[in-house]
């Protein structure tokens, strides 16, 4: 980077929170998806007005910017792929108020999700976004990859609960949107338009969360099943009985026991799938759904339930299925997660296509997700020196997303596109959709600065390339 730049940037940033040493620069080349690329600068701001000068800035010299909280991205949505500039945002002012009264939470994007979930707890309310990775993600990635985890069954996704912003535009202006108010109509609803933009549209400094009540009772069960098929039937007879469980995880027999060589659990290593249901509410009717759970999924071909006793059992359950990534990370040195997303009555089909994909390809692909909607994570484990198997990976993750998105589904559930399946958007939304977005894109970012190399595919780019 060119001295007079540097000079500029000193006058906004303390030297301290700057970084251009190679070894620096690296550690913030890669999050947790797939490449690497290196920035050529790396800025720590604290505040809103520090990051809109640094905007101001990119804007004069053509800087690329890429926002950056945790990096636990699983789509590559910090990466600088144009290198540029990189904003570590994790050294922003912290902030975490409950207003009780008001059921919100005030919040700015360096805090750790599950700092969120601590305090809200507190008060006796309750934040229902619980992705895997919260007890290590922000809550401004959560927010920018509309992040959801296995609550968004019952409760939603992270967007339902962002009522209000405080964003840095693409142009430096700092702007609200929403409020502190859960209804809010006036003019186009620029909040739900920035989350899960994937920070192409803006760094956001501030966050205004809806919290809700906190569910006065909580029953978890697990369902063994010798066929993957029965566990898809079980859900679905669940969700058509009128039982809305909080949560319904999936985890297939490669996840079982990846998890159990992990951390031993006691897992069913001789089972195909592993049903985890969550009912919450009123205490007796948790009681009457969760028996009735039971019910179906012995009928559905469960050659076994149990049902937690008390919260140490209930944890032990969540506990084992949060330890499906790490786990399954021990299983090579590379591992290429994705999240097609399919209409839950599809998911034995998408099953079946991804266990085909798998025998064509001759890979170690396994399976987890939030069944209960659909949000299926097919993780491949490979190892990127291998150029030839790689060459496989790029195709088979090509036909997952066209397997998901043929059977009415889509290509991110909660990860987001960022440079992984950015080739594949126009196949879902078509050519017209695409563009629309592009022209939102470049009138909010006309010299493009903003997280350049997210979302939109380049021109002629028809297939994802991991080698």
């Amino acid at each position: 980077m060119e001295k007079k730049i540097r000079d500029e940037i000193e006058n906004i940033i303390l030297k301290d929170r700057i970084m251009t040493d190679l070894h620096e620069l690296y550690s913030y080349s890669y999050d947790a998806s797939f490449g690497e690329y290196l920035p050529e600068i790396v800025i720590q701001p604290k505040n809103a007005k520090e990051i809109s000068e640094l905007i101001k800035l990119a804007n004069k010299y053509l800087i690329p910017v890429y926002p950056r909280g945790s990096a636990t991205s699983l789509s590559g949505g910090s990466l600088p792929v144009k290198g540029g500039m990189v904003l570590d945002l994790t050294k922003l002012e912290k902030k975490l108020e409950i207003d009780k009264e008001n059921l919100i939470a005030i919040v700015s994007p360096s805090v750790i999700t599950a700092e969120v979930h601590k305090k809200a707890k507190e008060a006796g309310l309750f934040y229902p976004p619980d992705p895997s990775s919260s007890h290590v993600s922000t809550i401004g990635g959560n927010l920018l990859e509309n992040s959801s985890g296995p609550k968004g069954l019952k409760y939603g996704t992270t967007k339902e609960y962002v009522i209000g912003l405080e964003v840095v535009t693409p142009a430096g202006d700092i702007i609200r949107t929403g409020g502190r108010t859960v209804k809010n109509v006036t003019g186009y609803d620029l909040t739900r338009l920035i989350v899960g933009s994937e920070g192409t549209l803006g760094i956001v400094t501030e966050v205004i969360l809806r919290l809700i009540p906190k569910p006065q009772s909580v029953k978890t069960l697990v369902a063994t099943f010798d066929k993957l098929v029965d566990s898809g039937q079980a859900i679905t007879k669940i969700l058509s009985s009128g039982i809305l469980p909080s949560a319904m995880e999936l985890m297939d027999n490669g996840c079982i026991r990846s998890v159990e060589n992990y951390r031993p659990s006691n897992l069913p290593v001789n089972a195909e799938a592993m049903v985890i249901i969550e009912v919450d509410g009123h205490p007796l009717a948790v009681e009457e759904e969760i028996h009735k759970c039971e019910i179906i999924c012995y009928k559905q071909g469960a050659t076994d339930v149990k049902v937690a006793k008390d919260e140490r059992e209930r944890q032990e359950i969540w506990t084992a299925r949060k330890m499906v990534s790490p786990a399954i990370t021990q299983m090579g040195p590379t591992k290429i997660s994705e999240d097609a997303t399919v209409p839950r009555s599809k998911i034995p089909e998408m099953m079946k296509r991804l266990n085909q994909i798998k025998e064509k390809y001759q890979l170690n692909l396994v399976v987890f997700g939030h069944a209960g909607d659909g949000n299926l994570h097919p993780n491949i484990i490979t190892d990127k020196r291998n150029v030839e198997e790689m060459k496989r990976v790029e195709k088979a993750v090509g036909e997952i997303f066209e397997a998901a998105i043929s059977l009415g589904g889509t290509l991110s559930g909660e990860h987001g596109i960022g440079t992984l399946k950015a080739p594949y958007m126009e196949m879902e939304l078509g050519e017209v959709g695409l563009l629309m977005m592009r022209k939102i894109k470049e009138a909010w970012d006309p010299n493009n600065i903003m997280n350049p190399g997210k979302i939109f595919p380049d021109r002629g780019q028809t297939k994802v390339v991991l080698t």
